[in-house]
């Protein structure tokens, strides 16, 4: 728990150090339990790696201490980041009248941002790996601060794809993959509820960002407001300062023989090697290590879930960019348009926690792919209560059982990945649907552009996300059921099926690296047989 390397630098795909899981790990853990806080605890630690003489290699994951400061920082880590393109919406009209450009072509501008943002998870992986989690997160937050405070300076639709669209949405990969990775690092036995208490960032972000923006918007005008937020993400450095990285239990006795320098044979191959074909190597390398390919090949419910997950992003962050656009087209005030987008945040705010303290009892695990791809299809359906009319009333049911579902979706997501890789794994895993993901993100809200500028609605595009949104929902719920439905027919035929936890899979295809949950104050009650191991 004291700060030191970042945790990603640790190479071969897996953000931690290897671990061999021996029977003196359970008195180390024993030890920490009884702890009483992070100096004492981080003193216990130490102290057991000098006297066991067989050293674990365990990362300690203290699902609590440091662990709530890590929590907060990436609530607002991702308030920041996620939330940011769907309020960009409160100044679409203001880009159009200033460039004099279609809804197609500034609806480019949040669709490159959300776009970049997700695709670049492997770059931000290979970052991760050089750098650690923390230095990522800051450097993400200097890029979008000053990608924003540029984008004020723009004088074409064009240099705003660039400043607002490009910096600013890798800006936000570079602070959001990290601060996600690092919190499912801290947290393993109370993950669910950690995952859905960071996702509230992104409703606190929606509940903010659009009362900042249209104040800012009525005292500085469009560019006065990009340079003032650009100030506000720079607040990503310091949420990144306190990412401090869990440390390994120190090494003690380890050769070093693989760490010397290689054989004279060896160095006569490598110098024999060309360079086009050592760089093909490392190209290679690190698509392996940051792109979970593997994964996909092999892994049945990844894919699944990685194909759901990438046609559901066709049209579920549609309705957020043009639901301002489409109250105000139809002469509501923008204030009252962006209250919509207020109001769905502050139902986010308050659903969250208490879904993601339910979704953490036991009863709910294994079925979380369920809940989530309900929650999607409610989700998608939702989208048709706004072609009933443009009417506040009928905006504000749509923003609230949108929001209810939305809290669901949000909480699960990252759960759900969790759920079906190794944690070793998840970078990697994240990064590929990031890509993956990318490109629905990239031509959703563009599409619907073009279909305003054909049609002059806007509910024809609310009905066609309602059908994308739906339809995905309805392929993860079936395929998942028949997955597990082949599973069961498996066990029963006494074969080896696809393990429904992670923790214990049937092939560990990481198996150097080991997390153990901790008890920390407050869970006294709970015995050590109730803590769970994922093996990383």
């Amino acid at each position: 728990m004291t700060p030191g390397n970042g945790i990603g630098e640790m190479g071969d795909g897996c953000l931690h150090p290897e671990a061999s899981g021996d029977l003196e790990e359970a008195d180390s853990m024993e030890k920490v339990q009884g702890a009483n806080d992070c100096d004492s605890e981080e003193r216990g630690q130490r102290s057991e790696r000098r006297d066991s003489v067989a050293v674990t290699g365990a990362v300690i994951a203290p699902d609590g201490g440091w662990g709530w400061v890590v929590l907060a920082a990436t609530i607002i880590v991702l308030a920041l980041t996620l939330a940011f393109p769907s309020c960009v919406g409160i100044f679409y009209i203001d880009l159009q009248n200033e460039f004099h450009a279609t809804n197609s072509e500034t609806s480019w501008v949040p669709s490159i941002m959300t776009s970049v943002l997700h695709a670049g998870g492997p770059f931000c992986s290979v970052l991760v790996g050089r750098l650690g989690c923390r230095a990522t997160v800051m450097l993400g937050g200097v890029l979008s601060g000053l990608g924003m405070a540029a984008s004020s300076f723009t004088q074409s639709i064009s240099q705003l794809y660039v400043t607002a669209g490009v910096i600013t949405g890798l800006g936000f990969c570079f602070s959001f993959q990290p601060a996600v990775t690092i919190l499912g690092h801290y947290f393993v036995r109370r993950r669910a509820f950690a995952n859905a208490m960071s996702s509230t960032g992104t409703a606190l972000g929606l509940c903010v960002l659009p009362f900042l923006g249209n104040y800012l918007h009525t005292e500085l005008g469009w560019r006065g407001s990009f340079l003032v937020l650009g100030a506000v993400l720079l607040n990503c450095c310091v949420c990144g300062a306190v990412m401090r990285p869990l440390l390994p239990p120190w090494h003690r006795g380890q050769p070093l023989m693989n760490h010397g320098p290689p054989p004279p044979e060896e160095e006569n191959v490598t110098k024999e090697k060309g360079r086009m074909s050592r760089i093909w190597n490392f190209v290679l390398t690190s698509l392996r290590n940051h792109m979970a390919f593997d994964q996909f090949y092999h892994n049945s419910r990844y894919c699944v879930y990685s194909i759901g997950i990438t046609w559901m992003m066709l049209g579920f962050v549609v309705p957020l960019v043009y639901l301002v656009p489409y109250a105000t087209a139809n002469d509501m005030e923008q204030s009252r348009a962006a209250l919509l987008l207020s109001i769905l945040g502050m139902v986010n705010i308050v659903v969250r926690p208490p879904f993601g303290i339910i979704f953490s009892m036991p009863w709910f695990k294994g079925r979380h792919i369920y809940l989530f791809s309900s929650a999607l299809l409610v989700n998608g359906l939702s989208n048709i209560i706004c072609c009933i009319g443009p009417s506040f009333p009928v905006l504000l049911t749509y923003v609230v059982i949108y929001g209810l579902s939305m809290s669901v979706v949000g909480s699960l997501m990252f759960t759900v990945l969790m759920d079906i890789v190794e944690m070793s794994c998840f970078p990697s895993a994240l990064g590929l649907l990031a890509i993956m993901e990318s490109i629905t993100l990239l031509i959703g809200p563009p599409l619907a552009g073009v279909l305003i500028d054909r049609t002059g609605q806007y509910f024809h595009v609310f009905f066609a996300c309602s059908a994308v949104v739906a339809s995905s929902a309805v392929f993860l719920f079936v395929s998942f059921y028949w997955l597990d439905k082949e599973d069961r027919k498996l066990s029963k035929q006494g074969q080896p099926s696809t393990p429904l936890e992670p923790a214990r899979p049937a092939v560990d295809l990481s198996p150097g690296c080991q997390y153990s949950s901790v008890p920390t104050e407050g869970d006294k009650d709970k015995a050590v047989s109730d803590e769970y191991i994922t093996s990383l």
